[in-house]
């Protein structure tokens, strides 16, 4: 019996069907006004039903590249499907809990409210502000400050649409109006409105760009983007064969040079390293030399018949002339060391 239950469990879990392979992708869209469809992201779900209502937050920074609101969560729920899109409708926004715990200290003041707002289009919308001073105030002052939010948000919000206060609540215009007519009471460190909530829906326009629309201009930007890329490639490996070329001729120009140069420290070399060797062997040669000096300068130690050749050619032809002249004198002589001068000196002293 437990064999045949067994079985029966293996068969029925190989008839259940992987729900993973029927999910699919959708991509997350941006309310038309007043960001005209923008993808903002991607969801995994099996059919539509399942997609709308879901919420999609993130946060400002990476919505439109501020870093500066990097702190700032939009939210974003589903209301509609069309095919693999998902279209959505903005419900608000917060800033994180630990931001604004920054911001609080206990020599500064604190003001906060709630205002309930309707635009013009016929959505009910709540604000919450956060006023931050510089100091401590008394509630007398913060009554006074709250009341003028207050009013600001509300003459505010009840001239726009809901698309155009998304516009200003993102953009920071409500945020610096709250401010400057807050700081005329008392100054302020920040004025921010640190959540909205979406609390009713009112008329939707049905004007602006459609999804075709969309789609068509961004497969417009897309080759757009892939012509820039593959001209800058080509350039790049334009540049890089140019840069190549003139890297092999600075090379072997440098090469040469080194070829250069290590020739002639040879030559210096092998020319220094012969005069010692030809002293050497004057010393050890024995045959006469034929000059014209008017003493033997076969007496002088290391020279033979061709240094006392060099040294009649110097015009120190004689004993005399070789004191006269001394050590820098002779040195001075080519094919003759300072050390041989120094020797030849010596032996005459």
């Amino acid at each position: 019996m437990a064999s045949r239950t067994g079985a029966n469990a293996r068969a029925s879990a190989r008839k259940q069907k992987d729900k993973w392979k029927a999910k699919r992708w959708f991509t997350i869209r941006a309310p038309r006004f007043p960001w005209n469809f923008k993808r903002i992201g991607e969801t995994l779900g099996e059919i539509e039903e399942h997609i709308i209502g879901r919420t999609y937050e993130l946060t400002q920074q990476e919505f439109d590249g501020d870093f500066s609101k990097m702190h700032v969560k939009l939210r974003f729920s589903v209301t509609e499907c069309v095919g693999q899109e998902a279209l959505t409708e903005f419900v608000g926004h917060t800033h994180q809990s630990d931001h604004v715990r920054r911001q609080i200290r206990r020599y500064r003041g604190k003001v906060d409210g709630v205002v309930d707002v309707v635009t013009v289009d016929g959505y009910l919308v709540r604000l919450k502000p956060l006023m931050i001073t510089e100091k401590r105030i008394k509630s007398s002052v913060k009554s006074a400050m709250r009341q003028k939010a207050r009013d600001v948000i509300l003459t505010n919000a009840s001239r726009k649409t809901y698309a155009e206060l998304q516009k200003s609540l993102l953009g920071g215009e409500l945020e610096e109006e709250i401010r400057n007519a807050v700081k005329v009471i008392y100054p302020v460190r920040s004025a921010v409105i640190r959540r909205s909530q979406l609390l009713q829906s009112g008329v939707v326009p049905e004007s602006g760009p459609t999804l075709d629309e969309i789609h068509a201009e961004e497969e417009r930007q897309t080759a757009e983007v892939a012509a820039r890329k593959a001209a800058a490639l080509a350039a790049a490996e334009d540049d890089g064969d140019v840069a190549e070329e003139a890297g092999v001729l600075a090379a072997a120009e440098a090469m040469e040079a080194v070829a250069e140069k290590a020739a002639e420290v040879a030559t210096e070399s092998a020319e220094e390293a012969e005069e010692p060797a030809a002293e050497e062997t004057e010393e050890e040669t024995e045959e006469p030399a034929v000059t014209d000096s008017e003493d033997d300068f076969s007496t002088l130690p290391g020279v033979g018949p061709a240094t006392a050749k060099k040294l009649v050619d110097a015009g120190l032809s004689s004993f005399a002339a070789l004191k006269e002249a001394g050590v820098d004198g002779i040195s001075e002589t080519k094919g003759i060391s300072a050390a041989l001068a120094q020797k030849i000196i010596d032996h005459l002293s």
